[in-house]
């Protein structure tokens, strides 16, 4: 198991060829990791704090409270009240946490079959949902009764999403391939004929 502390600084020398960098300064990165977690939803208290208290766990970091910018009277939501908790990781802790993800969490994923690189955004910023936090080993069993979901998002400084792409695959972000658009285009064509149904025959009456 390779860290994404190795991966990243051997980025250079893995994407140079590709994108012909001059300079290992010009080879992306990624900057931050962005954890969150909406608790609009959630009437009781003790849930609220419940996941704070486990994304503290799970990121090594105090989540911040965030509260809502204006009233919204269809969700019965006032501004000032609390609609989720935030983290965001840099440096060392951003980079554990993303090995713990790649190697660890991900293969504990039930029906896990990779990631959809189509959410890279135009800016190279890659966005997840996990729908279950136990995923991480830092959560124990018993809290299954309260599972919660999170978006993860990997903020990057590469200037366009090819870039992000190979990034992301480099540091070992289990991605789908991409299938060729023509090859998508010719499996749409091909239709298989339906066999003719035919009438079973009718034994002649004695």
């Amino acid at each position: 198991m390779e860290l994404v502390h190795a991966k990243q600084q051997s980025a250079f020398k893995a994407l140079q060829p590709v994108f012909g960098y001059k300079n290992a300064m010009q080879a992306p990165k990624v900057t931050k990791v962005v954890v969150s977690v909406g608790t609009g939803s959630f009437t009781d208290k003790k849930k609220a704090q419940l996941v704070a208290d486990r994304i503290a766990l799970i990121t090594g970091q105090k989540p911040a409270l965030r509260s809502a910018k204006k009233s919204i009277a269809s969700f019965k939501l006032r501004t000032g009240d609390p609609v989720g908790y935030q983290v965001t990781l840099r440096g060392k802790r951003m980079e554990d946490f993303l090995t713990r993800l790649i190697h660890i969490a991900f293969p504990r994923t039930k029906d896990f079959r990779g990631l959809n690189p189509g959410s890279i955004d135009e800016m190279g910023n890659y966005s997840i949902g996990i729908r279950e936090h136990v995923i991480f080993p830092e959560t124990p069993d018993e809290e299954l009764k309260d599972v919660f979901g999170m978006s993860i998002t990997i903020v990057t400084n590469a200037g366009s999403k090819d870039e992000s792409l190979a990034l992301l695959r480099h540091i070992g972000m289990p991605l789908k391939k991409v299938a060729d658009k023509k090859e998508v285009s010719k499996r749409k064509r091909v239709r298989v004929a339906k066999p003719a149904l035919t009438a079973a025959p009718v034994a002649p009456a004695k």
